[in-house]
């Protein structure tokens, strides 16, 4: 299937962004999140129009999170779904339904590393333990009881289909597969939505971590396949190397695979204020949001994009609240400079644009375009 005929499926289907930031980035080492700062991350999940938020693990320890789903629900207007994760514990269930959210994310672990080491339990423990989980959630009235399959990149194939096929019989609404470690690569990704999918008939979501630099790539894998869902942290902020970034994430649908409902000029504010709260700076080339991205200093690349921006840039910067910017130094020629000065009805004759540009491509600087035009007047 070639690229266009790929984006005009993906265009067709409905995908669904899940942000964990409030649950798997608070996870992060040393991130604490105030209720201020809850409140303003929720606020900018609803203006770029994330389809469900997930507000935290259901847990008595996190005694603010009847309070926050109630806050949310208000900021939202309930134009998103806010989730709940949980453990498959009778007590944790118990509280997630007391705090009324929409969606459960019931969680267990599916490879022998987690049930054997990790909690000493069998495979029959673990289809058991889902399936009176779902239906205790179920009987408590949650509306959508989604299912997490922990560590399913490391899982018997066999028994990852299997318990994928004990939550549907028991009425789970949604399946979603956790590559925990990061190890997944796209096309296996693709393989384990691909199995899921045809053996439930449900809807599929993925959890991709970080570890190898693959999680946003093996979560547009796993859309492609047919994922409905992928889940997402504002910055990637999260275990060890995080997570999918919602940024990325964001800008592809909206950008590349045109899903118009996502507003990706919306992102820097929004990423700023995670960024501020967890005291991690936004590198100048970060993907989407890195306040250099459309900084410019080569002369090809400038001549290029004087005759079409398209030709060196994906996507124009204002569909991300930036701006471009050109840049005058060694790297620059005679033809970019020559440019700028005709569209500022600067005209220098030969020698005067040799010793102009000799002394921008030698002095050691980078002058911005104003700079530029000061030193060209100066030569007249």
């Amino acid at each position: 299937m070639d690229d266009k005929e790929n984006k005009r499926i993906m265009k067709l289907q409905h995908i669904e962004i899940i942000d964990s930031t409030l649950r798997e980035g608070e996870q992060a080492p040393g991130v604490v999140f105030t209720e201020a700062t809850r409140r303003s991350i929720i606020t900018g999940l609803h203006r770029v129009g994330i389809d469900e938020i997930e507000l935290g693990v259901a847990a008595t320890v996190y005694a603010h999170l009847p309070g926050l789903v109630r806050e949310a629900r208000r900021i939202t207007d309930n134009a998103c779904r806010l989730a709940l994760w949980c453990r498959c514990r009778q007590e944790d269930i118990t509280f997630a339904a007391s705090c009324t959210p929409d969606v459960v994310s019931l969680s267990i672990p599916v490879s022998d590393n987690h049930i054997q080491e990790r909690l000493k339990k069998d495979k029959a423990w673990v289809k058991t333990t889902l399936a009176c989980s779902v239906q205790q959630a179920l009987a408590l009235g949650i509306p959508y009881v989604s299912v997490g399959l922990e560590d399913a990149s490391r899982a018997d194939i066999d028994f990852l289909v299997a318990v994928a096929k004990t939550a549907a019989e028991q009425g789970a609404a949604r399946i979603r597969l956790a590559d925990t470690v990061g190890i997944c690569s796209p096309g296996r990704m693709a393989e384990l939505v691909s199995t899921v999918q045809k053996v439930t008939k449900l809807p599929v979501g993925v959890h991709c971590h970080n570890d190898f630099g693959m999680a946003t790539a093996n979560s547009v894998a796993a859309l492609e396949a047919g994922a409905k869902f992928l889940d997402a942290t504002v910055l990637g902020i999260g275990e060890r190397a995080g997570n999918c970034r919602l940024e990325e994430a964001v800008g592809y649908l909206s950008l590349v695979r045109e899903q118009i409902r996502y507003r990706p000029e919306l992102l820097p504010e929004l990423c700023q204020t995670v960024a501020t709260a967890t005291g991690k700076g936004i590198a100048d080339n970060h993907p989407l949001i890195g306040s250099a991205i459309f900084t410019c200093e080569s002369g090809l690349h400038q001549h290029g994009l004087s005759i079409n921006p398209s030709i060196y840039e994906p996507y124009a910067p204002e569909r991300v609240g930036g701006a471009r910017k050109l840049r005058f130094g060694r790297k620059t020629g005679t033809k970019a400079i020559q440019l700028q000065l005709r569209k500022a009805g600067i005209r220098l004759n030969e020698m005067q644009i040799h010793s102009l540009v000799c002394h921008v491509r030698s002095n050691g600087h980078v002058l911005n375009k104003e700079q530029l035009l000061r030193l060209a007047a100066e030569c007249c």
